[in-house]
């Protein structure tokens, strides 16, 4: 897929995910209030962060699409990584303020706690298939363009069907006769926001810090440059991440005794064969050493 190709799903991915995060955050923070549930209204408040977390993706896309300009000649690539970033931020002060919450309400007078709602169970199992549901869709997408921030979005979604859950366990549980269960709930969401939280901003710093590809792909790109006639060895090869794309460097041997335009040849063919074969590389640059070779007998 091409670039427009790729920005129109997402951006199709990202107002899907909007409507219907919007649509559920309204569902239960009004069940949140009607059953008297801390925990659904902490579980809204994350399907709120959502729709700001997914107007942040659609900001990272559309920026890290743009072609190279005379002051970013290697692109904008890394707005996506900001964009995680900005995610994993957004993600872990919502889940402190979850978890805080929580953690008052546990420690506040017990008397206080009132049992939930019904009302509150049947928000927290429509959220749980809800998001899975919006998880995989968003997840999906990011994988066949793979985008960073909107794999970022797709996490965060389910971060917000696993707060559901402990929504589910929580309420249940007070309803069950032990209300302290609720503000539990809370933190529990918490943890789990948190972790989503660590897991961007760990992978979002990895591409931003010109990190190398892992030993398979490098050892694949050799194969596909030693296959290639007129190479005669790779004397070097280095790979860093861009944001999602790949700079290469390669160093190959040739026989020194072919013509510089023999050699030339050869270079492309190298450059041409890793940039087909790995299309997250948007730029592979080859250089010649010659060496001697020695006639048999």
């Amino acid at each position: 897929m091409d670039k427009k190709a790729n920005e129109s799903l997402a951006m199709r991915v990202s107002f899907v995910t909007i409507l219907g995060n919007f649509l559920l955050t309204a569902f239960k923070l009004l069940a949140g209030i009607v059953a008297h549930s801390g925990a659904m209204i902490s579980d809204a408040i994350h399907s709120a962060s959502d729709v700001l977390s997914t107007f942040v993706v659609i900001v990272g896309v559309k920026l890290s699409g743009k072609e190279s300009d005379e002051e970013h000649p290697f692109g904008h690539e890394r707005f996506e990584c900001v964009a995680a970033l900005i995610l994993s931020v957004l993600l872990a002060v919502t889940g402190l303020g979850i978890g805080w919450a929580g953690i008052q309400n546990i420690i506040g007078d017990s008397a206080a706690l009132v049992v939930p709602g019904q009302l509150a169970l049947v928000a927290a199992v429509i959220s749980i298939v809800v998001k899975e549901a919006m998880y995989w869709y968003t997840r999906a997408a990011a994988k066949k363009i793979d985008s960073s921030a909107l794999m970022a979005d797709a996490w965060h979604h389910r971060s917000d069907a696993l707060s559901s859950v402990g929504s589910f366990i929580g309420i249940l549980g007070a309803r069950l006769g032990l209300p302290v269960l609720d503000p539990i709930a809370s933190v529990v969401i918490c943890l789990f926001i948190l972790k989503a939280a660590y897991d961007i901003f760990r992978d979002a710093i990895s591409k931003m810090l010109d990190t190398a590809c892992s030993n398979d792909v490098e050892e694949q790109m050799r194969s596909v440059a030693l296959s290639q006639e007129g190479v005669l060895g790779v004397d070097r090869l280095q790979t860093r991440l861009f944001g999602d794309r790949i700079y290469v460097e390669i160093d190959i041997a040739a026989d020194g005794s072919t013509p510089l335009s023999q050699a030339h040849e050869v270079a492309t063919m190298v450059h041409d064969a890793i940039e087909q074969q790995f299309p997250k590389v948007k730029h592979c640059m080859v250089h010649v050493n010659p060496l001697e070779v020695h006639p048999a007998g």
